[in-house]
């Protein structure tokens, strides 16, 4: 792996100019009403995709809902005692580097960022998503400001929650006629049955699928599953994080 350093906010993954700037956004802090854990964004699928914006040659910068320190959550963390993510490679090298370590730590709010400055925005999902995005007028507008640019305009599993409800600058739900996924009701039951409780508060499926005018697709539970309709890009959960993020680039290198 590259060892990137932080410039002007910025990571740098190598001595090769920067092709443009990729804003990703992630979940701050939380605590979920349902289980009472603290969560926070979903590791892969900020790593995952870091990875392929970085050995792209794409500069990236993370922001967040409320800005400072970030949490991920405890599944997703490769060195987590439960071992459900000890496969993520990808996240534990990441977790190696003090530059990324001090990306965690220090964001800006989302608010702070201008969106001209940046070529394509990518929506970090986790558990935290369910509380902080959905509902977010802030958030709603810097997508919807990106996908009626013509930019990118990514979001991948429980992020995807923006998207019940985010509306374009007519008044029409930005997934009107589009088609697009994100954490499937049969992988909600599977994490469920694993915990042996409810984690969600409602369910990204089950919502989507009430919306007029909209076609919300799945793939087989936790296969890599990611769609592009148009500038708006979406994937299905944590293990279409990378798939997503190279439809961004393919879309930028066009």
């Amino acid at each position: 792996m590259s060892n990137p350093t932080i410039v002007n906010r910025y990571v740098h993954p190598h001595g090769a100019p920067a092709k443009g700037k990729i804003l990703m956004v992630a979940s701050s802090p939380a605590v979920s009403a349902q289980t009472g854990w603290p969560i926070g964004f979903w590791a892969a699928e900020l790593t995952h995709p870091l990875h392929v914006f970085q050995e792209a040659g794409y500069d990236v910068e993370l922001v967040s809902t409320a800005g400072g320190a970030l949490q991920m959550d405890s599944y997703s963390d490769p060195t987590d005692a439960s071992g459900y993510s000890a496969h993520d490679v990808i996240s534990l090298g990441y977790m190696q580097q003090p530059w990324f370590k001090e990306m965690l730590a220090n964001t800006r709010k989302l608010t702070e960022v201008q969106p001209d400055d940046y070529d394509a925005i990518f929506l970090v999902g986790g558990q935290g998503p369910m509380y902080t995005y959905r509902g977010n007028a802030a958030l709603e507008k810097l997508f919807v400001n990106f996908y009626e640019a013509g930019k990118p305009a990514a979001a991948v599993c429980h992020s995807t929650t923006l998207l019940l409800e985010a509306k374009k600058s007519d008044g029409e739900l930005l997934v009107a006629g589009k088609t697009w996924t994100g954490f499937a009701d049969a992988e909600e039951d599977f994490a469920d049955s694993a915990v042996g409780m409810k984690i969600q508060p409602y369910r990204i499926e089950a919502s989507a699928r009430q919306l007029p005018n909209t076609n919300f697709t799945v793939a087989a539970p936790f296969s890599a599953y990611a769609i592009a309709d148009g500038n708006l890009i979406t994937g299905q959960q944590q293990n279409s994080g990378a798939d997503a993020a190279r439809l961004v680039v393919e879309m930028l290198n066009r």
